[in-house]
């Protein structure tokens, strides 16, 4: 005789582990960011290029601000830079457009764009954009010939 509570027990561990291997339950993103705040690198190029064009703030919270009209704010990831940031964001209205980017690294090794997106959604801006620097800032930006800071 098949004993049905070691059956169900066998089949509840099977489960599990099926569940564990699949992937099922867990978050597919966990970005503070969503896709659609992510900002091609030619768009903002065409926008800074384009003098008729609204400007979005664009802050640099890496190592320089490299890009044509960024602020320098710092890495985000020291507290200094990151108080200088809120103190920033603290002037502007909610609905600011703002575009942050580091370009250090790729975003799974920037210690900086985390923290300084996060900042944003604490302090409920709406429409934040991180620029979608997927290598580094020479790859995506500079060897492209993208506008640059003087």
């Amino acid at each position: 005789m098949i004993n049905t509570k070691m059956v169900r027990l066998l089949l509840t561990g099977l489960l599990i582990v099926l569940i564990s291997f699949t992937g099922i339950g867990q978050s597919s993103n966990t970005e503070p960011w969503k896709e659609n705040q992510l900002m091609p690198p030619a768009e903002l190029a065409k926008i800074i290029n384009d003098k008729n064009a609204h400007q979005p703030i664009v802050l640099s919270i890496g190592p320089g601000a490299i890009i044509k009209g960024s602020i320098d704010i710092g890495p985000a990831h020291e507290k200094e830079s990151l108080t200088n940031l809120k103190e920033k964001l603290s002037k502007l209205p909610k609905d600011a457009n703002i575009v942050i980017y580091c370009g250090c690294c790729p975003f799974e090794h920037c210690p900086n764009i985390r923290p300084a997106f996060l900042l944003l959604k604490e302090m409920k801006f709406t429409n934040p954009k991180l620029l979608n620097l997927q290598n580094n800032i020479k790859v995506d930006w500079i060897d492209k010939g993208y506008p640059l800071s003087k």
